[in-house]
């Protein structure tokens, strides 16, 4: 530890002290920028408003021992930079107490999992760390290391180096089951219905592990000591600048290796359903629900579907970021098109969420310059996310009478989009792109000797249109061709 380094024990002047945690309450897994500027905040203030300091975090990282080189020099202390559009802000985290990284520290992962002052697991490992074949079924050959251990009972000293988070969560409720102490596991990933997910993942993982009576002390634990609560979390958590690191190291008097960047906005809803104890987050501001189904819906139909639809407009305006979009007259009008005329007269409000309000803000965060979303980014993996961000609304408006115009403008937009990209030789970023291209090419597209017909312009663009939309499962099934007519209606507004 260099004199110019955070650290826990050297608080600079001027900035309230972080919490001292005690012991470790919490296990997380995937601590990556998100948690850090998002549950481990909401563990410190919950901390702070009660006086309870139990409930210090072990994060567990998952792919390299970056965040553990950054944060443990730093006694795990770290700051949050909120950074609004008219103003900032800098707070010190001290929820978290250390960090391990699993390649090397498997066993003190799995103890602290097994520890009784250990109530909950919390997670964020991104989708792709569920490790789920294209069913939705645990993908065996990649938790097969971690199985192996479970089945030789190598969970003692000198355990073998954890190969997925799926395998190392099991590996550490087999050993906590030896003496029964009640944990929930909290995902906090961005998945709908996650908590089943992950539950329906584990017990996969012990079955196949630990097939028939080797695995009843578990199942059984699993049955009645463990719970997996669904949540929903937003936050915009931006990739960290030097720039920011220079200015909130000038700011401090102290070099912040772990910095980490939110926008002022900030949601966790929590299904409240839990083994044992938890921290008070509700008094840091999270909303613990019966029911975490209608926020879900909210998030995804208002906030991810608006932001495809500025996306594909916004980079076929010519613009890079989502701020520069969202604030284009144009762009600006169809977005509450689609969020107030659409999405929202298809949702049942959530209790304490006014949706109106909600859209609002939704829009005012996307206007933010320092979130730094690239139209670009936003517009990948469009087949994946349109028939659940905006193929719902289309399926209730439709059911109630209603065209939706803002979802035919942003189909129109995602469809001229993948045709300019293809035209033009490039690929698009989509797991369905071989598909995307096939369908496109297979149009005939005048107005150019080379092949690729007139990309800037609209020829041929009504084809491509109506190819790229009969990619199976895009739409709701029963999809009426009037409404795929009025998506083609919407080529002249997006392409300007």
């Amino acid at each position: 530890m260099t004199d110019d380094r955070l650290h826990r024990d050297r608080v600079p002047v001027g900035i309230d002290a972080p919490v001292m945690p005690t012991a470790v309450g919490i296990v997380h897994l995937g601590i990556g920028a998100f948690h850090r500027a998002h549950q481990a905040v909401y563990t410190e203030r919950a901390a702070i408003a009660t006086g309870d300091a139990s409930w210090g975090i072990l994060g567990v990282t998952q792919r390299s021992a970056t965040v553990r080189d950054q944060l443990r020099p730093q006694g795990g202390v770290y700051a949050v930079l909120t950074a609004g559009e008219q103003e900032s802000t800098v707070e010190l985290i001290g929820s978290v107490v250390d960090v391990a990284y699993p390649a090397e520290e498997t066993e003190r992962v799995l103890a602290a999992l097994a520890a009784p002052s250990t109530h909950v697991v919390t997670l964020t490992i991104t989708e792709k760390g569920y490790a789920r074949t294209p069913d939705g079924s645990l993908d065996l050959d990649a938790v097969a290391g971690d199985l192996a251990a479970l089945a030789e009972g190598a969970d003692g000293a000198g355990a073998r180096p954890a190969s997925s988070a799926i395998g190392l969560l099991v590996r550490g409720l087999a050993r906590r089951a030896q003496d029964g102490a009640p944990i929930t596991v909290l995902t906090c990933d961005n998945m709908v219905d996650n908590g089943r997910v992950l539950e329906r993942l584990v017990r996969q993982a012990v079955d196949a592990g630990l097939p028939g009576s080797e695995g009843d002390v578990l199942r059984g634990f699993l049955d009645t000591r463990v719970t997996f609560p669904c949540s929903m979390v937003d936050r915009i958590v931006p990739a960290t600048t030097p720039r920011q690191r220079d200015h909130v190291g000038q700011a401090l008097g102290v070099r912040d290796e772990g910095l980490v960047v939110g926008e002022p906005f900030a949601q966790w809803v929590i299904e409240d359903r839990f083994a044992g104890p938890r921290p008070a987050w509700e008094l840091a501001g999270a909303t613990l629900t019966k029911d975490v189904a209608p926020f879900e819906q909210a998030k995804l139909r208002l906030l991810n579907g608006t932001h495809s639809l500025v996306a594909y407009s916004g980079w076929l305006a010519g613009h890079t970021t989502i701020a520069e979009a969202v604030t284009d007259p144009e762009i600006a009008e169809r977005a509450r098109q689609y969020l107030f005329e659409d999405a929202l007269p298809t949702l049942t409000p959530p209790d304490g969420l006014d949706l109106h309000s909600y859209g609002e803000q939704i829009l005012i965060r996307f206007a933010n310059p320092h979130t730094g979303h690239t139209t670009a980014q936003v517009a990948m993996d469009g087949t994946q996310k349109i028939p659940f961000r905006w193929g719902g609304v289309l399926a209730d408006a439709l059911a109630a009478g209603r065209e939706p115009r803002g979802v035919a403008f942003g189909l129109a937009a995602w469809a001229e989009f993948v045709r300019r990209r293809t035209r033009s030789g490039e690929r698009v970023d989509d797991p369905r792109a071989e598909e995307l291209a096939a369908l496109v090419s297979a149009a005939e597209v005048p107005g150019g000797s080379d092949g690729l017909g007139d990309v800037a312009g609209l020829a041929g663009a009504e084809e491509d249109l109506r190819a790229l939309l009969s990619l199976p499962g895009l739409l709701p099934a029963g999809t009426p061709e009037s409404f795929v007519d009025a998506v083609a209606a919407e080529l002249g507004a997006v392409a300007r």
